[in-house]
This record gives structure tokens, sequence and C-alpha cells, in this order.
């Protein structure tokens, strides 16, 4: 078993109209999970990431993204997310994520991760983003 903690910056959305993070607006997402091994190269994750948007000079929290997955570990620091989505926003897809420990501690590890969020749902064309996260794990 492990947890993590982490920072997610979607950076650009791919739709009927691009959407660039930092640009107009900008989003923010703190990614917290555990991941249970069933075995070293098997297992099963939860993650659950509030997502806060700023625009216009005002902030607030405008979704909640659950994100249960299955993870598969692929050797020398990677490891692949397969996960579900399913936001508070009414949007809902797949996530496949790509990550790499990058420093490891004695009960601690940095990683990265690419997320590649494809969403449909709520009356909104299908979207595609291409996202950086960081953060810890113990």
């Amino acid at each position: 078993m492990a947890g993590y903690v982490g920072i997610v910056h979607p950076v650009v959305t791919f739709s009927q109209h691009n959407t660039i993070n930092f640009k107009d607006n900008y989003v923010v997402g703190f990614p917290m999970g555990i991941n249970l091994w069933k075995t070293n190269k098997i297992g099963f994750s939860l993650e659950i990431v509030p997502h806060i948007l700023t625009e216009n000079g005002i902030s607030r929290m405008n979704n909640l993204l659950i994100h249960p997955g299955v993870i598969v570990a692929l050797g020398k620091g990677f490891t692949f997310a397969g996960r579900a989505a399913f936001e508070t926003s009414g949007r809902y897809g797949l996530t496949p994520v790509l990550n790499k420990i990058v420093k490891r501690n004695k009960n601690t590890n940095y990683y990265i991760a690419l997320p590649l969020p494809l969403r449909v749902g709520n009356n909104k064309p299908l979207s595609f983003t291409i996202g950086f996260q960081f953060g810890l794990s113990f």
C-alpha cells in the first residue's frame, strides 16, 4: 500500500475550442490517492482531485474528480495508471497516466507524471487534455 499527494497542471485542452491553461484562466488540481498493490506488478488505485479555477481575479473550487483505476509497474521507476474519471462538473471519461519516480528516499519518493484526460458529457464536446503532474509518494 502507498499513498501520494501532488499538484497537476492541465497545460492544453483540445476540443472544438482549443484551450490553453495560463492564458485566459488558470486551473490547478491537487491529486491525493492510495495505491493498493495486489502483486509487485499490478494493483488498484483511487485518486481524488479537487480543482481550483482562477479567472478574472476570482478563484474557486470548480470541480472534484473521482479517479479509480488499475496501476501497472513497468519497471525502472515507471508506472502506468488506467483510470476511469467521474467529475462533479458532469463530465466523465478515461485518463491514461504515465508516472516516473525521479528520486527515491528511505520513506518517500518524488514523482512526475503525464496525465492525458479524455472527457465527454454534460452537453459539451469531446475534449483531450495534456497535463503535467508532480508530487510525493509515501
